[in-house]
């Protein structure tokens, strides 16, 4: 080996869970969530069903099946909403605010993640995607 040459460090990250696929059944580049250190990363989840299709239903549906997509990503670490420290929110429509909020509260009776919301257009035809950070010591 050359000295010159740095000496690659083993990675301490964890990816977890498999590549999701979408209703065409491609695999979509992310991981589900990643594990680093004491912290959980959850890549945004959307109102998809276990076929890849979006939920019908509208904004309290959806955000109730973002909501369970969110805790099955972050069990694949042991974590549960409970561990929740950060939430990222995107609505499509700001109007969905309100009803969103009263559907949202109810995963978080006790103490509140930090959060930050958006109306922006999202990448599929859903009203709501979430991702999130956790705090689970390992």
């Amino acid at each position: 080996m050359n000295p010159s040459t740095p000496t690659p460090k083993p990675s301490r990250l964890v990816y977890l869970g498999a590549e999701p696929n979408a209703s065409d059944r491609q695999p979509r580049p992310l991981s589900p969530a990643v594990r680093a250190g004491d912290f959980v990363y959850v890549s945004g989840q959307v109102p998809v069903d276990a076929e890849g299709q979006i939920v019908t239903g509208g904004i309290e549906a959806q955000t109730r099946q973002v909501m369970a997509n969110l805790q099955a990503a972050l069990a694949l670490a042991g974590a549960t909403l409970d561990d929740v420290c950060k939430t990222t929110i995107w609505l499509e429509d700001a109007r969905d605010f309100g009803a969103f909020n009263r559907v949202y509260m109810g995963y978080f009776p006790g103490g509140k993640p930090a959060r930050s919301t958006v109306e922006s257009r999202l990448m599929i035809a859903a009203k709501v995607e979430i991702d999130a950070v956790a705090y689970c010591p390992v």
